[in-house]
């Protein structure tokens, strides 16, 4: 295909795959439970960050975690005590267990006693890449940090594709005539989100051409991005839905 058709391509399989059907088969739907920001924010972060596996599992596992913070937490972040972190030993997906469960919660009610939204957490620095790193920096800045996870929360700095962070700041930041998208954060731009770069994606990028690169690593996320912004240099990220759609739906 030739740089008109790939585009022709991606435009017609984002309008089709970013529709509102799309969110009850996505972790995406975790959020959407929710209507005020902060829910939406947390929710949201730990659905991103546990998307790995299938995405039934995925779903099902951040329904569990919700449950156990009483389907409300941001409430639950802010006012715990001690007692009520119980509920959440035992919580384990995949690797991610309650050990990791535990520091999230105690970052988390660090984070918010001093800020409003989690957006503040990802502003500093004059790129992308700078900003994930930086956030990275930040959300391990408690002493107490365990060192196990660190492996939860990628960061550019070790190469990484940042898959997960990325997807999470798609769904935070991109606005979305669709309502798939939360549009819930201003201060950063649609036009400076990085792709997040899956093994669907990957594979049906690679067969487009959008992808050269062997490793899929930070390098690559941002030379696929590079590609799309050649298709949409507002809104690059939307073709996540194309790439992701058509891998999964094995079309490519």
């Amino acid at each position: 295909m030739n740089h008109a058709q790939v585009r022709a391509l991606l435009d017609e399989k984002y309008r089709h795959y970013d529709q509102p059907d799309f969110i009850p088969l996505d972790p995406i739907s975790i959020p959407h439970q929710f209507t005020e920001r902060a829910d939406v924010e947390i929710s949201g972060l730990f659905a991103a960050l546990l998307a790995w596996g299938r995405r039934p599992t995925i779903i099902n596992k951040c329904r569990e975690l919700l449950q156990r913070m009483d389907n409300a937490p941001h409430q639950f972040i802010l006012q715990h005590h001690d007692e009520d972190l119980k509920r959440l030993l035992g919580f384990c997906h995949r690797t991610f267990c309650d050990t990791d469960l535990l520091y999230f919660v105690h970052w988390l009610r660090w984070f918010y006693t001093r800020h409003d939204t989690l957006e503040d957490a990802f502003l500093t620095g004059n790129t992308q890449k700078e900003r994930l790193e930086n956030f990275h920096t930040l959300f391990f800045s408690l002493e107490d940090a365990p060192q196990r996870t660190r492996k939860h929360v990628a960061t550019p700095a070790r190469g990484s594709a940042c898959k997960r962070v990325n997807m999470y700041l798609r769904w935070m930041v991109r606005p979305d005539a669709h309502g798939v998208d939360f549009g819930l954060w201003t201060r950063l731009s649609p036009a400076e989100l990085i792709c997040p770069c899956d093994v669907h994606v990957e594979r049906v990028a690679r067969r487009l051409g959008l992808l050269e690169r062997r490793q899929v690593d930070w390098l690559a996320a941002e030379d696929l991005t590079a590609h799309l912004r050649t298709f949409d240099p507002h809104d690059p990220v939307k073709y996540d839905f194309a790439l992701f759609g058509l891998g999964v739906e094995g079309e490519m």
